[in-house]
Parts: structure tokens; C-alpha cells; sequence
């Protein structure tokens, strides 16, 4: 049972969740990819599964700096959004929850508790 969460350590999304899985007694692996980045790879997965729009977080502050040219290569190819989250990883929606719990696979984006309780409660 190895669960990670991705994300960044002041975001306040993040201590929602990190509150949440304790009150679950969830034990988990916190990916801080402020800190240790995010491979392309790790991306692609989540993109795979989950889709672009799950991933990137367009409402952040962060996309809102780009220019628009990184804006549009990012909406017109899905490999480019996924340099431009490697290169700006505080625009990946937070938190990402992956690994396995009870012999099932688990992907999460974004916080919901209820979500969370039904899937670790």
C-alpha cells in the first residue's frame, strides 16, 4: 500500500488533503515537485489517465503569466502543455494522489473529500 501525493508543501489544498488522509489514517509519500521537480513521464501517466484539463490548472496565477504563445502551444498540442508543466510544475492541479490502496490502483487530481473518503475510508 504505497500512496504519493504530489504537490506543493504551502499550498492549502495541499494541507486540506494531507489533514484528510490522516484523519483516514492513510499512510502516504509526499512528492514536494516545488522541490524535486516532476519527470515528463510521471505527467504523461496522469495526462493519460486523467486528461489535459484535469491536469493543468488554468485558474492559477501562474498560467495567467505566460505569454500568450506559450498559452497556445499549450492548448493546440497536449506535449507541449506537458513541457510547460515539467518547466512550471506550480500549474499542475493540486494535489495529484497516486499509488495502490487495498490492491486497487488509485489517481486522484484536485481535492474532494468525499472523494478521498470513498476511496480510502
Amino acid at each position: 500500500m504505497t500512496i504519493t501525493i504530489y504537490g506543493i508543501k504551502s499550498c492549502s489544498t495541499m494541507k486540506k488533503a494531507f489533514t484528510k488522509l490522516e484523519e483516514l489514517n492513510v499512510e502516504y509519500v509526499f512528492h514536494d515537485y516545488k522541490k524535486q521537480g516532476i519527470d515528463k513521464e510521471a505527467l504523461q501517466r496522469w495526462v493519460d489517465k486523467l486528461g489535459i484539463d484535469k491536469v493543468l490548472n488554468k485558474r492559477g496565477t501562474t498560467w495567467r503569466k505566460l505569454t500568450d504563445e506559450q498559452k497556445q502551444a499549450a492548448d493546440a498540442s497536449v506535449d507541449k502543455a506537458i513541457d510547460l508543466l515539467v518547466e512550471n510544475t506550480s500549474m499542475i492541479k493540486r494535489p495529484i494522489i497516486e499509488g495502490r490502496y487495498h490492491d486497487k490502483s488509485v489517481l486522484l487530481c484536485g481535492y474532494d473529500e468525499a472523494q478521498l473518503e470513498t476511496v480510502f475510508g
